[in-house]
């Protein structure tokens, strides 16, 4: 049997039955031709019969022109997510927990988040009919509380952080059962987010892309991500990985300290503006790093002014308007772009729609005073 290894003797014990879940690919269709389509489906650990109830991808692959000849990055994509039902790539992870719920016959979900995880999987819960236990920092941005308590979640905003939530959410799990959906503690999340890559390789007509840009904070986004691009080459539909680069926020970056020291860094706190990627003590870095160096990727660090440029330009010139800790991965990518071939396909992942958090928005864009009802005024007033 094919087994994720994202902690999987762990998640038996917490909410699951043992059995054979987990499939590398559908076995029935067989392997894939190089070069030919795949459905991201069928390479998920168990059939998916509910689609319907919570349509997650199909997301756009955007192709941005100015962003294009600005840069001279002839091949750059922008593959936006932000237009999964919730608002995230988080809905990927959260379609598969609820196919698992409905496979097992539980009805409850208990997971921890800094908001993105949260609502999706409250999304998910309303769409499947299943009960959602949501922990989160209180700190969290006040429109994906809002947001997940709107879907009908059970929300307890913690006063601590990411972690505290995380560990109390696995004590509830134990005490009070149903699936922990937490990232890193549940392998479906990591299967279910690698059909992102599946997309990107049958939107490029059949091919995987030279360089993948990612944020991340807990490193799963990154492993589902390699994940899915390894599933192709493993099934025979693709001759390669990508490069797939990492990129955190300076004031979020344990995975890069770690890369540099060669240990685990587990950092005391954590001062960055884009809140889903900010985790002091990333719970699926080891296997981030270990993908990392597999695809000869690296790692990129951005603080919070690149990433307020990162999501005030992509909205200016790409008509993407993200969160910041999806704007990152522009922010990385930009810092890179010396080192990248012109004629390089490069993908950018952006994770989240910037209507999660317009609190983040106000420190790039202010609305203006009003204006008089009167045409001469507003000519002035507008400087034609």
């Amino acid at each position: 049997m094919y087994q994720c290894s994202v902690c999987a003797e762990r998640s038996n014990s917490v909410g699951f039955k043992k059995g054979n879940l987990i499939m590398p690919f559908d076995k029935k269709a067989g392997p894939a031709a190089t070069g030919s389509f795949v459905d991201p489906l069928s390479l998920l650990p168990l059939p998916v019969h509910h689609i319907g109830k919570f349509p997650v991808g199909n997301t756009p692959l955007v192709n941005p022109i100015h962003l294009r000849t600005e840069y001279n990055m002839s091949r750059l994509y922008l593959k936006y997510d932000g237009l999964n039902p919730s608002g995230s790539l988080k809905d990927r992870a959260s379609l598969l927990v609820g196919e698992l719920a409905l496979h097992l016959g539980e009805k409850r979900i208990v997971l921890a988040s800094t908001g993105n995880a949260g609502s999706a999987m409250a999304c998910a819960g309303a769409a499947y009919g299943l009960e959602v236990i949501l922990l989160v920092p209180a700190s969290a941005p006040k429109a994906k509380l809002l947001q997940s308590i709107l879907y009908g979640a059970r929300v307890a905003p913690v006063e601590g952080t990411y972690d505290d939530a995380f560990d109390i959410s696995i004590q509830l799990t134990e005490e009070f059962g149903g699936i922990n959906r937490n990232t890193a503690f549940n392998p479906f999340t990591t299967e279910g987010k690698k059909t992102v890559s599946v997309e990107i390789y049958n939107q490029l007509f059949f091919k995987v892309p030279d360089y993948v840009y990612i944020a991340a904070g807990d490193g799963v986004i990154y492993a589902g991500v390699y994940k899915g691009f390894a599933d192709l080459l493993r099934c025979g539909a693709a001759d390669r990985i990508p490069r797939i680069i990492m990129v955190q926020a300076a004031g979020s970056n344990a995975i890069v300290q770690s890369l540099r020291t060669g240990s685990e860094v587990i950092l005391k706190s954590t001062e960055t503006k884009a809140d889903s990627i900010s985790v002091c003590s990333p719970a699926n870095g080891e296997m981030a790093i270990r993908y990392l160096d597999d695809c000869r990727g690296w790692a990129v660090e951005v603080d919070d002014t690149d990433i307020r440029e990162a999501q005030r330009e992509l909205a200016e010139k790409a008509g993407v308007f993200t969160e910041p800790s999806a704007a990152a991965a522009w922010a990385g990518c930009k810092l890179d772009r010396d080192k990248l071939d012109p004629d390089a396909v490069v993908v950018v992942l952006l994770t989240g729609t910037g209507f999660k958090d317009l609190v983040a928005v106000e420190s790039i864009a202010k609305i203006p005073p009003s204006c008089k009802p009167d045409v001469d005024h507003v000519i002035g007033y507008l400087k034609l």
